[in-house]
């Protein structure tokens, strides 16, 4: 469908079928609003407990209960808001909603701030006695254990509540990216492989540096980074302004750093980080192995960064639509099982997918929703291979969200972040493994060797490459210095030609590239990327030697949310993260792959 077209169309001239179904969650505005003046109502009920919380077991359950529903429903009007946005940017009335929704969470998280000072006044003893007197406060076990844990980060009523009126400027900086990024950026016309001209956009950025044509890759890659470079005033004030309030929180809760403070959300020491970036490194040499065969594939004087994303396959290149898509995910994911079968096939039926780009959309992809709606899955679907692999990602973040949601009360239902990406990687692992065990002629083997490769490549070593940058940026604000254009642009690029050896070209334009990823306002998200991605390697490799069992113990991952600290969790499923050894069975698989990769294409010829 959007290769046929060379200008974006209005969301409204999408076929109704290609577009998710947000009426699940709210059949009109009027219902809308109709749950932000509820929301009003279980503020005031919540409030009017203020210096009651640990009057008994049963005031407290009550508590619990009202913090519940008053957090179920400010999800449900949030998201609700947010995706209407998402659907186009540029429309007013779904900006309007979402600055309404975000305002109102600021506000209820002050209004509602003293809960967590007053819960902390409760000694254990009692809290013992609670429990024996009220069974039913067993529901919240693994949320008072850890809060007990965070105690010396939890401030005074007063100081929590300051901090929480303080939510809706700390998000400035993300903010005015996100609308620079995806309302008002525009990119220039480009010609394609027939000369024709297109207007390059976010979602077919990636597509035109798949090209075969490097002239295409070069213009895109160009275009991109120049856009992106004439506002680099601004987005290095957005980016400061985003590091800035990471350290700000992290100090006020009295961390010694920023990634300090953002790994103990998830109860994960700074060794996880270190021990990523630290053994990544050490497989450099490998990665650049697999880059000079590239250069010899494609038959290059010189190998630049626009050309690494191109396949060097000859004889095989997979271009796929959506419906060839759905199929092909649904064989790709077979091992995982009749359930998670069927729950694909609720996803492709039932209108939790936006398929199509359209003008004003928000680019890129991913999966959300609320504790009261099915997951969402947006998507910016472009027929190529990558696109294949993309849906297979984000169903795995809404399947894993829709076993929590079922399995787990609300309270546990939300998993860690640190776990989000494992599923998500476990499925893309999965079907890409399928594709090179079914592949019809060698060729078609290789590109999904090249793919798997390529998968290393984008998600672990340069995610790594993102999380080592954005300690050095912490670092560096922490230190009292400036994130000034000029030094984002000299760091980047010093670390892009680190990470790429000696024989890629670093093209000077790739020195603006930091001023478009907006994970970096993610507060240390990225290394989860890489960790989450060399978790599903291990898990998968489960699947294959211990088959239906080690199945059944990832499902029971996937069905258990946030129920306990993300490390135990996995460890539970067999792979443990707090230890290198997972890291380096997924780099060793990687080395073996590109050596495989080697002798086919040696064969080949």
């Amino acid at each position: 469908m959007e290769g046929q077209q060379h200008t974006l169309p209005k969301r409204e001239e999408l076929p109704r079928e290609y577009r998710w179904n947000l009426e699940h969650l709210y059949s009109s505005l009027q219902d809308w609003e109709e749950d932000l003046k509820t929301v009003e109502k279980l503020v005031q009920e919540f409030e009017s407990y203020q210096g009651k919380v640990n009057e008994s077991a049963a005031t407290l359950l009550t508590v619990l209960t009202i913090k519940d529903n008053l957090g179920r429903l400010i999800d449900k009007v949030f998201v609700y808001a947010r995706m209407k946005r998402d659907e186009n940017n540029a429309d007013s009335l779904s900006q309007a909603m979402t600055e309404r929704a975000q305002s109102l969470a600021v506000r209820v998280g002050a209004r509602i701030s003293f809960f967590l000072p007053e819960v902390m006044t409760i000694p254990q003893s009692r809290l013992k006695e609670y429990f024996l007197e009220e069974p039913d406060l067993e529901l919240y076990r693994h949320f008072f254990t850890d809060i007990t844990r965070r105690k010396q980060h939890i401030l005074s009523p007063e100081e929590e509540r300051i901090l929480a009126l303080s939510g809706e400027i700390s998000d400035s900086g993300q903010n005015i990216f996100t609308m620079l990024n995806n309302a008002d950026l525009r990119f220039p016309i480009i010609h394609d492989e027939q000369g024709q001209e297109v207007e390059l956009t976010h979602g077919r950025y990636l597509r035109f540096l798949e090209s075969k044509e490097q002239k295409v890759r070069k213009d895109a890659f160009l275009a991109l980074h120049q856009t992106y470079h004439n506002y680099r005033n601004t987005l290095a004030a957005s980016l400061n302004a985003g590091i800035k309030s990471n350290i700000f929180y992290a100090r006020a809760r009295h961390y010694s750093s920023a990634i300090e403070a953002a790994l103990d959300d998830d109860n994960i020491q700074e060794e996880v980080y270190e021990n990523l970036v630290t053994e990544v490194r050490k497989y450099l040499p490998v990665l650049h192995q697999f880059l000079n065969t590239k250069q010899k594939l494609l038959n290059l004087e010189e190998i630049h960064l626009y050309d690494l994303y191109v396949s060097p396959v000859t004889g095989f290149n997979l271009k796929t639509t959506y419906e060839e898509a759905k199929e092909m995910v649904k064989e790709g994911l077979h091992r995982l099982g009749k359930e998670y079968r069927s729950l694909l096939n609720q996803a492709f039926t039932e209108g939790w997918i936006d398929v199509y780009e359209n003008r004003g959309k928000t680019s890129g992809a991913y999966s959300w929703g609320c504790y009261d709606s099915h997951p969402y899955v947006l998507l910016n679907f472009q027929d190529t291979g990558n696109d294949l692999f993309t849906l297979a990602h984000e169903l795995g973040h809404a399947l894993h969200s829709y076993l929590s949601n079922q399995a787990q009360p609300y309270i546990d239902a939300q998993y860690p972040i640190f776990l989000a990406e494992i599923a998500s990687t476990v499925n893309e692992v999965l079907l890409v493994l399928h594709r090179i065990e079914h592949a019809q002629v060698r060729a078609e083997k290789i590109y999904y060797l090249h793919h798997f490769l390529e998968h290393f490549r984008t998600t672990v070593f340069r995610q790594t490459m993102f999380a080592d940058f954005e300690k050095f940026l912490h670092e560096q604000v922490e230190n009292g210095e400036a994130l000034t254009p000029e030094w984002l642009e000299d760091q980047y690029s010093n670390l892009v030609e680190t990470y790429h050896g000696p024989e890629v070209v670093i093209d000077p334009e790739i020195a603006a590239e930091w001023s478009r990823i907006p994970h970096f306002f993610y507060n240390f998200y990225v290394y989860k990327y890489a960790t989450g991605f060399c978790a599903a390697v291990a898990l998968v490799q489960r699947f294959r030697q211990q088959g239906e069992e080690a199945v059944r113990d990832y499902l029971q991952l996937l069905k258990s949310g946030g129920s306990d600290y993300p490390l135990t969790l996995l460890k539970r499923a067999g792979v443990d993260l707090s230890q290198p050894q997972p890291i380096v069975e997924a780099m060793s698989l990687f080395e073996e792959l590109v050596n495989d990769f080697n002798q086919l294409v040696t064969a080949e010829k």
